[in-house]
């Protein structure tokens, strides 16, 4: 579920939204209209999304070979060569 962020439209707010605050909400919920602590109304902030990082281990030859994929190398103009899984050894021009 995205976390959204909320700030008062009105300043001074509350402890909570005086300097904005997140919220854990699904797509579909419809967006927060006043704040939960002191009733003030508050608005949606654009905010930068989220990137996960970490998944690169995914692509190493050991990991594709042990999920049944075919991984090919670059080695000259057209020509490609197996690193792992089944298939061909070569691919490319003859």
């Amino acid at each position: 579920m995205p976390t959204y962020e909320y700030a008062p439209i009105e300043l001074p707010g509350c402890a909570l939204c005086h300097y904005g605050f997140e919220v854990v909400q699904r797509v579909s919920d419809p967006p927060l209209e006043h704040c939960t602590a002191c009733g003030r109304p508050i608005r949606r902030v654009l905010a930068a999304p989220t990137i996960v990082d970490g998944g690169s281990h995914r692509l190493r030859e050991a990991h594709l070979g042990k999920h049944g994929f075919t991984q090919y190398r670059r080695v000259g103009k057209g020509q490609y060569e197996k690193t792992v899984g089944e298939g061909p050894d070569t691919l490319g021009e003859s």
